[in-house]
């Protein structure tokens, strides 16, 4: 029996080598990038020395006596003189002085913040006759300098015997402030989504409920982001309290250092002065150190939609 021989089967071919991935290419920064991050950093530094620098030194010198700080301006306090904030605090009246800042500034922050509010939800939520043209009044009273209306607001005053009061005064800085706090607070309500607050209207919620109980608590940023900058500016408002604001027991902070840069500069007592002046920092400083993260995120959040 002839048998047939089989051929060989033919040898499995390999694979083929996979592909092997590129390499990831690092750009390297070109000589012009360098240079220009390291001219930035030093601007920013160079700007916080000179920002930081003269705080640290009123510091020092509210701690410092009267002589040290004429002779020895640059050196350390050997002992730290408590005593001159305390003067400060009862013989210069500063105790008087902030009390009036926190109540005013308090009270036409709260009332700053709640009317502007309002307005802007109301004209960035409903469309209306009028809408857009009430909303550029609002801006128009940004452009306008408070200094021409100095004049006119004092016998507007005068004539509703509101002159050398605080509920006067907080008043006028709801209605300086309120231009600014609506056009902030415009565009940030306008970034929010409407899906949460139909939710809530078919829920049966009311346009006033839906307001405070919804979109009011998704604004805590912006909130506490123009809250922050009306803060500074109703607390370091000098023109304002000085035309509206004439009696001595009615003074506010900022009226309170010009009297005592003014009393102390004759009396030579520099120490309390500087203590004065660090009190009228610190609640400003510490809203910024307080508040940061907040700040940035309302302005991005309002920024960008």
């Amino acid at each position: 029996m002839k048998t047939t021989d089989t051929p060989p089967a033919a040898p499995a071919e390999r694979p083929a080598p996979a592909a092997k991935a590129p390499a990831p290419v690092v750009k390297e920064k070109s000589g012009e990038g360098q240079v220009l991050n390291v001219f930035s950093h030093g601007v920013l530094i160079i700007w916080a020395i000179l920002v930081v620098m003269p705080l640290l030194w009123a510091v020092m010198a509210s701690f410092k006596t009267d002589d040290s700080i004429l002779s020895t301006p640059w050196k350390l306090p050997d002992k730290l003189h408590f005593e001159n904030w305390s003067r400060a605090w009862s013989q210069a009246h500063m105790s008087d002085y902030f009390f009036n800042t926190v109540v005013v500034v308090g009270c036409s922050l709260v009332g700053t913040l709640l009317l502007g509010s309002m307005a802007a939800y109301v004209l960035a939520r409903f469309d209306f006759p009028g809408n857009r043209f009430i909303y550029y009044l609002f801006i128009g009273g940004m452009s306008f300098p408070i200094i021409l209306a100095l004049v006119p607001l004092f016998f507007v005053m005068n004539n509703m015997a509101l002159l050398n009061t605080r509920h006067g005064l907080i008043m006028v800085y709801i209605a300086y402030s309120l231009p600014f706090t609506v056009f902030f607070l415009t565009s940030f309500f306008r970034t929010l989504p409407t899906s949460v607050a139909e939710a809530a209207m078919l829920d049966g919620a009311s346009h006033t409920r839906t307001f405070f109980q919804v979109m009011l608590p998704m604004a805590r940023p912006g909130l506490i982001s123009v809250g922050i900058f009306n803060f500074l500016g109703q607390w370091n408002q000098y023109m304002l309290p000085t035309v509206l604001n004439t009696d001595p027991n009615q003074r506010v902070l900022s009226q309170g250092l010009v009297e005592l840069a003014n009393s102390q500069g004759y009396k030579g007592d520099w120490s309390g002065l500087f203590a004065g002046l660090v009190m009228a920092m610190l609640p400003v400083l510490a809203a910024y150190i307080v508040f940061q993260r907040q700040v940035v995120a309302g302005l991005t959040a309002g920024a960008v939609k």
